[in-house]
């Protein structure tokens, strides 16, 4: 799931969580494989074990799938990959993994030299030195760095990949841990610089800071040399809520100690700390701030919200001065406003400019924004149109900022950006063959009428007998949208072998903004599916391929779609890659994370939500007298965000209904399923192995 770091929520709970197997609610049918929810239980990874082996002999014992994993690894490993920028200060900040730097070094260059196209690169911290002298597998999971100067910073360290950390502070000129630093022990916790001595920090102090969710409740000021249990509340939210936390906004104005208590996934109130007040800001509860710039308060919205004589549009993106808002002021600027195929997909800043990610009927466009004398200007970056622009870095210190654009065949390419024009840094390699390739963006007609896009890429000679393996990927879910992408592994692996490859932009996601993303929440969620199935059926109608030769992939709420449509639609494919899924979904809000993605799906304990979650959870669904594909399940034993009991129970159930599956379960790794390029490498290669066999070869 998504991570929302500006609403302080991680979608995440605390590690001590995970090892214990939560009640029953009153009620609730008898599980008998709710000993597998034991993560680290001996008998549950003595079961792991046996499965392992028997997935890994069956799909990963032979010469091509040995040839097909060093081919990806030497991808992931590649000296030729972009070395993506993270501007801090007078430094360009990196970090990098490959063949000798398993786990990855954290390094950093000058402006000047990684500008050169031959950057002379001073490791500040090496990840796999501190494993071995810390007897750790420590696995990088990023830094928070004190503005402006960037010296002191938060590095969070994870054990074998999961989201809670262990944070600890780094001095990067000494580059070495601060002796008597601030130090958080593992949990899953917010924190954020106040000042080079103080940090506002929320993690779990013991009962009643935590919210129902897991996530923390309270905020506190920590100031340096004091111990971190006296450190005085300053904010705190309510039991029920998601989550509630604080953090500084840096800007060259000033800057803004931002509270919020967040009532579900959502939704966030937010308020403004100050000389000792804490100020309510009256917005909309789903309302989300994305920048203060320039003493301007830049706001996104959910929902259509009338204020100050005006009614403005879902997914509007806004902007008033702070001062004139908390004085009562209502009188915004609109800095963007969707259309039936346009949606806001991201908002940054530089110095001086917002620069606002546009899509365009699925594809990307790029403005710059900023403030003029009597109305804020507008300038689209000239950038190719057919793909996807992501920004990369940007600073509030600087002009500059950087973007990669992206399609499905086009290696992508990362541009510095300077006075609104783009100019080349680095292009990636073509890591697999293009030449006998072409994308089409297509669309079909979803159950209740809606109309679905989705990309096909596939080979130019392709004969329409339906005979073509075929992968079918989505994910549906949380706003988040499905955009073309340049995945050399997925190229290496599937399309230059022969294989078609299709991207489903069904509703749940956020394509075409919030209205896209709620008509497939909570009770109408079955549209995700239908959407989805509708794809596949496109496919076979036009004969691209049929169900013997159709696969489908997802992972997290992408494992919970291809479980449904699985589950729903049997006699629709040839082969199933389930990773890090969601399954259980009368349980579900009891594991790890899950109460607070009940926005996303509905509380299963309430009768009435339960009696329709019930028509697709796909762990309540499977039958004994129904033939279903041979399905693979993957997920890892580190991911605390979605627990792997899901994809355990599912194994077991089905089973002992007699149907033939796959499993395997990597011990680290987290959500992403892997800590490592060697352990992406083998997760990928299994994935596409176990897809070659299923739908060319006969499985």
């Amino acid at each position: 799931m998504r991570e929302r770091r500006f609403g302080l929520k991680l979608g995440l709970i605390l590690m001590t969580s995970m090892y214990a197997v939560p009640a029953r609610a009153q009620g609730e049918e008898e599980d008998p494989y709710l000993w597998l929810e034991e993560v680290e239980g001996e008998k549950a990874l003595a079961w792991v074990r046996e499965w392992n082996e028997r997935t890994k002999s069956a799909l990963a014992a032979d010469e091509e799938f040995r040839e097909l994993e060093r081919r990806i690894l030497a991808i992931l490993d590649s000296e030729e990959r972009i070395a993506y920028p993270d501007q801090m200060g007078s430094y360009i900040y990196n970090f990098w993994q490959d063949a000798e730097h398993v786990r990855g070094i954290w390094r950093r260059t000058t402006v000047e030299s990684y500008l050169s196209g031959k950057a002379e690169w001073e490791t500040v911290l090496d990840v796999d030195a501190l494993g071995r002298v810390e007897n750790e597998s420590w696995v990088f999971k990023g830094a928070s760095c004190l503005y402006p100067d960037y010296r002191l910073c938060m590095i969070r360290l994870s054990r074998g990949g999961g989201d809670a950390v262990v944070q600890r502070e780094f001095d990067t000129e000494q580059k070495q841990f601060v002796e008597g630093g601030f130090y958080l022990p593992e949990a899953k916790s917010e924190v954020s610089w106040r000042d080079a001595d103080s940090l506002w920090v929320g993690t779990d102090f013991g009962p009643g800071s935590l919210t129902d969710s897991g996530y923390p409740r309270t905020a506190r000021l920590w100031r340096r040399g004091t111990p971190l249990d006296q450190a005085p509340v300053v904010f705190e939210g309510r039991r029920e809520d998601v989550a509630a936390g604080v953090r500084r906004i840096f800007t060259p104005e000033g800057t803004y100690d931002l509270a919020s208590r967040s009532p579900d996934f959502f939704t966030n109130e937010f308020f403004l700390l100050r000389e000792g007040e804490t100020i309510r800001l009256d917005l909309p509860l789903d309302a989300e701030i994305r920048e203060v710039f320039q003493g301007q308060l830049v706001v996104s919205l959910r929902s259509a919200w009338e204020v100050g004589g005006r009614k403005y549009p879902q997914d509007v993106l806004l902007a008033i001065p702070l001062e004139d808002f908390l004085g009562g002021g209502r009188n915004f600027s609109v800095l963007f406003e969707p259309g039936e195929r346009t949606s806001l997909a991201s908002v940054a800043r530089t110095r001086d400019r917002l620069l606002l990610g546009v899509l365009d009927n699925v594809r990307s466009r790029l403005y710059e924004v900023a403030p003029g004398p009597e109305s804020w200007r507008k300038h689209e970056v000239d950038l190719p149109k057919l793909g996807t622009v992501n920004v990369v870095s940007t600073s509030v210190s600087v002009r500059d900022y950087y973007v990669a654009f992206t399609d499905f065949l086009t290696p992508t390419t990362l541009y510095r950006v300077l006075d609104g024009r783009p100019g080349l840094v680095q292009r990636m390699p073509e890591f697999f063959r293009t030449e006998n390739l072409e994308v089409e963006q297509k669309e079909t007609v979803s159950a209740d009428g809606t109309r679905i896009p989705y990309f096909l890429i596939r080979p130019k000679n392709l004969e329409r007998d339906g005979r073509n393996p075929t992968l079918l990927y989505g994910y549906g879910g949380f706003e988040i949208p499905m955009v073309p992408r340049y995945s050399p592994v997925t190229g290496a692996a599937w399309l230059e072998r022969g294989g078609v490859y299709v991207v489903a932009n069904i509703r749940g996601g956020g394509e075409f903004g919030s209205r896209w993303h709620q008509a497939a929440l909570k009770k109408n969620r079955h549209k995700a599916f239908e959407d989805f199935i509708a794809v596949a059926e496109d496919l076979i109608r036009s004969g691209i391929t049929s169900p013997r030769n159709l696969g489908i992939m997802g992972g997290s709420n992408g494992g919970l779609l291809v479980g449904a449509a699985f589950t729903r639609r049997p006699d629709l494919f040839g082969a199933v890659v389930c990773q890090v899924p969601l399954l259980d979904m009368k349980r579900y809000s009891k594991l790890l994370a899950g109460a607070s993605w009940m926005a996303e799906y509905g509380d299963p304990d309430d009768p009435d939500i339960w009696r329709y979650i019930r028509t697709y959870s796909p762990y309540h669904n499977v039958k004994a007298d129904v033939t279903y594909p041979r399905v693979l399940f993957m997920t890892s034993t580190r991911d605390d965000r979605v627990h792997p009991g899901h994809a355990r129970k599912m194994v077991a159930k089905m089973t002992d209904l007699g149907h033939s599956v796959y499993y395997y379960e990597n011990t680290e790794g987290g959500h992403a399923g892997a800590a490592d390029n060697r352990q992406q490498a083998f997760m990928n290669a299994l994935a596409y192995s176990y897809l070659w066999k299923q739908l060319r070869q006969g499985g």
